[in-house]
């Protein structure tokens, strides 16, 4: 399924969907973000389904942002649009969802994708990943929620500092932050 954004594998109950763009640090883009929407759409018509389990191909990448190069010649009304169809189709979707959702944190997990694990309802990390919003250092902040989610799980101060100083967190930090709750080895959680 080379070529495949985003891969889907059933074992019993559990669905695992995996972001496949390891070149690009999973980064996500439109096309991703649409395909999510559906696929989480017809899993939740699925009663055979009971968990999802979400995860980034690779060692190195969770999610590591939005893919700056399609959004970067997007004028402000675009960017907005972009922001608020996301937000709704995909980050608002999975927070509300009605089966939990895992995700497996492998690697970077930096703004979008920092965002998409706030999201979900457990966050598990590997010990190689690092978290953060660095986005902020280019006068942008998270467009999907994730500054509202970051204070609802680590509290309004941890939250305001991670956001205004773009400080990117260990997973150990991370566990002992409340934003994971639970910390594994690498080769445990890769796709």
């Amino acid at each position: 399924m080379e070529g495949e954004e985003l891969l889907i594998e059933r074992k019993d109950k559990i669905a695992f969907l995996y972001i496949n763009r390891p070149e690009k640090f999973n980064a996500l883009n439109i096309s991703l973000l649409n395909k999510i929407n559906i696929t989480l759409r017809a899993i939740s018509k699925n009663d055979k389904i009971r968990v999802i389990i979400l995860t980034g191909i690779g060692e190195k990448a969770f999610a590591a942002g939005a893919d700056i190069l399609e959004f970067s010649e997007f004028k402000s009304k675009e960017a907005m649009e972009l922001s608020k169809n996301g937000k709704e189709k995909v980050f608002d979707f999975i927070e509300d969802f009605s089966k939990p959702i895992i995700a497996a944190i492998n690697g970077y997990a930096l703004g979008g994708g920092l965002e998409l694990a706030l999201s979900c309802d457990i966050r598990i990390a590997s010990d190689n990943s690092l978290m953060g919003f660095p986005e902020t250092s280019l006068g942008t902040i998270p467009g999907y929620g994730g500054t509202y989610r970051l204070a609802e799980i680590v509290g309004k101060g941890i939250a305001k500092e991670m956001i205004l100083t773009c400080r990117k967190i260990s997973a150990k930090e991370a566990l002992e932050i409340g934003l994971i709750s639970y910390l594994t080895e690498k080769k445990r959680i890769a796709g």
